[in-house]
């Protein structure tokens, strides 16, 4: 009766299993761009997790490079203290990626809940959650955000994404109630509720596996926008410095070693913006993919 994509027990499932990795093999083989795009995220979350680790932390400074640009040594030049401008965004990366897995995480868990509640229950549940849900969407958040970073100066991982995340549900809330109402009506969905089974039961064993393919793709796409919130936070200055992050780097390329009008400084300028990029570019060919894997009708057979 329940709608998992890949059930858990028996033969039957393990033949299931084996079909669902050769239709994800035959997405990613049809477009090998989507391959690519899981070898980008891999090869972030990697950078993240051991570049800091092999790198120091607080990396030297030498006055003898200061502001060079790209080279066979320095492939992005250097910085204004003559730090290698790719080792600093490889020891940035971990404070990007954290604060935007905190943030897809709040975001997801947040939006969803309040989603998959708001759809099945309706009535005045329905109502109350959703004008709560439109009055949080009329807020303009990007004022908002510099006020709370003005005030709080919130600069670690976690009391960013926090934030973040509390002040970016609200379009999840609204997308997964409306793929709520569609299942609700669906013949498994009503077959649990004629025998009687709770709300818990049949909101956390039949509606939320459905949806976990679409719960995921969701979070992907936060982690793209709270990468772009942080770095902006950053670059407007309105946060403290000695956090590293991209956006500072943003920020001293241009105000600092004035990348705009200086050659030399152009690597580092570009060396952020290029990570940002490609870390876009990853979410965007393995969200398609997703679509395609657990969407039927985009399938090419």
């Amino acid at each position: 009766m329940s709608a998992t994509l890949i059930p858990e027990t028996g033969s039957a499932a393990s033949e299931m299993r084996r079909n669902f990795w050769r239709g994800v093999w035959r997405v990613m083989r049809r477009k090998p761009s989507r391959l690519v795009g899981v070898v980008i995220i891999a090869g972030f979350i990697l950078m993240g997790v051991v570049g800091p680790m092999v790198l120091p932390e607080h990396l030297p400074s030498d006055t003898n490079a200061i502001t060079q640009a790209p080279s066979w040594e320095h492939w992005f030049g250097t910085d204004p203290q003559g730090r290698d401008v790719l080792a600093l965004v490889i020891t940035g990366s971990r404070y990007v990626l954290l604060t935007a897995a905190v943030t897809a995480v709040i975001t997801v868990v947040v939006g969803t809940a309040i989603g998959l509640f708001s759809g099945f229950k309706r009535g005045r549940w329905d109502t109350v959650l959703m004008r709560f849900t439109d009055m949080k969407l009329t807020i303009p958040g990007l004022p908002l955000l510099l006020v709370l970073a003005t005030v709080w100066q919130f600069g670690s991982p976690l009391q960013m994404g926090l934030v973040l995340g509390l002040l970016g549900w609200g379009g999840v809330a609204r997308a997964v109630r409306s793929q709520t109402l569609s299942l609700r009506e669906r013949g498994f969905i009503e077959a649990a509720r004629g025998l009687g089974l709770s709300t818990r039961h049949i909101i956390g064993k039949e509606l939320l596996p459905s949806m976990a393919p679409y719960i995921a793709m969701n979070m992907l796409i936060s982690v793209t926008g709270a990468v772009y919130s942080q770095v902006g936070l950053f670059f407007l200055g309105v946060l403290p410095y000695e956090s590293d992050n991209w956006g500072v780097m943003l920020n001293l390329a241009v105000f600092q070693a004035g990348a705009m009008i200086t050659p030399n400084a152009l690597g580092y300028l570009l060396a952020p913006l290029l990570a940002i990029l490609l870390l876009t570019l990853g979410i965007v060919l393995v969200v398609d993919a997703m679509d395609e894997i657990f969407n039927p009708r985009l399938r090419e057979e």
